[in-house]
């Protein structure tokens, strides 16, 4: 079963018609391989395309390996790679990004809700030189007012020039070899890549029911964990180059209350005015903002340490990649 075309496909730049592979994470996704290389296969033939196509499969107990290794024939750069044991949709995406030879990515999930004739639309988009292409979901969906809020959050907190962080994308492999993502940051990979200087562009896609099976990724829970990535990642982007910025600055506050409040203490005691409450709870948060304020801004120190460690393998990284 092949999707139909969300629009009119454009042209493909021909030094990008073989210069592509298709990244799938797929996890459990058994029903879906038949349809899914089927849809490849007649979006490769109908547009000239002759991409990678990388399916790893991230520790299905379902057969979709085997299932894939099968439905595969005919598709002549097929990698099938597989994951011992569920690790994620990140790692999933980092395995097939470092088993790709081809210089653009295109991340499409298994349970076609979207369409193999976007690839054509999202190749031409990269022609123009965007560095990532992602695609804002329009129409109605399960999750749309979950994603909205998610999305505007994430436009406020870090500037990113596109309305959809978490959907279909494509992008160029060497984004993925210079930044780091850890487990379920491949929702931040746009935030982190434009944090970068990449260049991102956005294109309106169809978002359509899934074709066969469950979600995988759904619940109040991970409403939780993506907030709380959120907030990590932008403490990331805004503190972890200069920590002191944090760290210093909350124990320089911290240490110039404890003054004031001592001083304030020493001024009661010397005139002899007795509060209500008495001399040792001054005394007590004297000591308190002290200590707390030293050790925020001796962190601050330690994480300057570390950004600078970081900086200098950063830059031995670098030269590595021009030897």
């Amino acid at each position: 079963m092949v999707l139909a075309p969300a629009a009119a496909a454009p042209l493909v730049p021909a030094e990008l018609r073989e210069n592509f592979a298709v990244l799938i994470p797929a996890f459990d996704e058994v029903e879906n391989v038949p349809a899914l290389f089927a849809a490849i296969r007649e979006t490769f033939a109908r547009h000239g395309l002759n991409g990678e196509v990388i399916l790893v499969d991230d520790g299905s107990r379902d057969g979709t390996f085997e299932k894939a290794l099968e439905e595969g024939q005919g598709i002549p750069r097929l990698k099938v790679l597989r994951h011992r044991r569920n690790l994620g949709k990140t790692e999933a995406m980092i395995t097939g990004a470092d088993a790709a030879r081809s210089d653009f990515v295109i991340l499409f999930d298994a349970d076609l809700q979207h369409s193999t004739e976007e690839f054509p639309r999202f190749l031409a988009k990269l022609g123009e030189g965007w560095d990532i292409v992602t695609g804002r979901k329009v129409g109605k969906y399960e999750k749309r007012a979950v994603s909205s809020v998610y999305n505007r959050l994430s436009n406020r907190l870090f500037r990113v020039p596109v309305r959809d962080l978490n959907s279909m994308k494509a992008f160029r492999r060497e984004i993925l070899l210079e930044i780091t993502l850890r487990h379920d940051w491949h929702r931040f990979f746009i935030v982190l890549a434009h944090a970068r200087g990449y260049t991102v562009g956005e294109i309106d896609i169809e978002l359509y029911a899934r074709y066969a099976g469950v979600a995988k990724y759904s619940g109040r829970q991970r409403v939780l964990v993506g907030v709380g990535d959120l907030l990590v990642v932008w403490f990331y982007l805004k503190f972890s180059a200069k920590p002191m910025q944090f760290f210093g600055g909350s124990g320089l506050a911290l240490i110039g209350a404890g003054l004031l409040v001592g001083i304030m203490a020493i001024i009661i005691r010397v005139f002899g005015w007795m509060p209500p409450f008495g001399y040792r709870p001054l005394l007590t948060l004297v000591l308190l903002l002290e200590t707390v304020g030293f050790t925020l801004f001796g962190f601050g120190f330690i994480g300057e340490l570390i950004a600078i460690l970081r900086s200098e393998v950063d830059e031995i990284r670098r030269k590595a990649s021009r030897l």
